[in-house]
């Protein structure tokens, strides 16, 4: 943790987050996270399925091959996760997704 940081502190990710809604207004609304343990860094979670996190991706001009796909929770959850830079910050894109189950061969679909 960063013993002594002051709300100034966090001034780079608390001014991109004012740019990203000006530029960005019109994209899906994430959870915003700012933090003293990463004073530069602005993490926009998606918690809808991953097509807003694509939608922020592709605006941040954030490359499809910085991002790492993991799953949770027995397989049942997706999760994206990229980094981005923008205004002098770093942005944390993580996005959350259900799996959704095969078709069997042979089922009644």
């Amino acid at each position: 943790m960063n013993e002594g940081l002051t709300l100034d502190g966090l001034a780079v990710p608390l001014r991109v987050l004012r740019l990203l809604r000006v530029d960005f207004g019109h994209l899906p609304a994430p959870d915003v996270q700012v933090s003293p343990i990463y004073p530069n860094r602005l993490q926009l979670t998606f918690h809808n399925g991953l097509s807003d996190f694509e939608s922020w991706r592709e605006a941040l001009a954030v490359a499809a091959e910085a991002v790492a796909y993991r799953e949770q929770s027995d397989g049942r959850t997706r999760v994206l996760r990229a980094y981005g830079d923008y205004a002098g910050a770093e942005v944390e894109l993580t996005g959350y997704g259900d799996v959704h189950a095969p078709a069997r061969v042979g089922s009644a679909a």
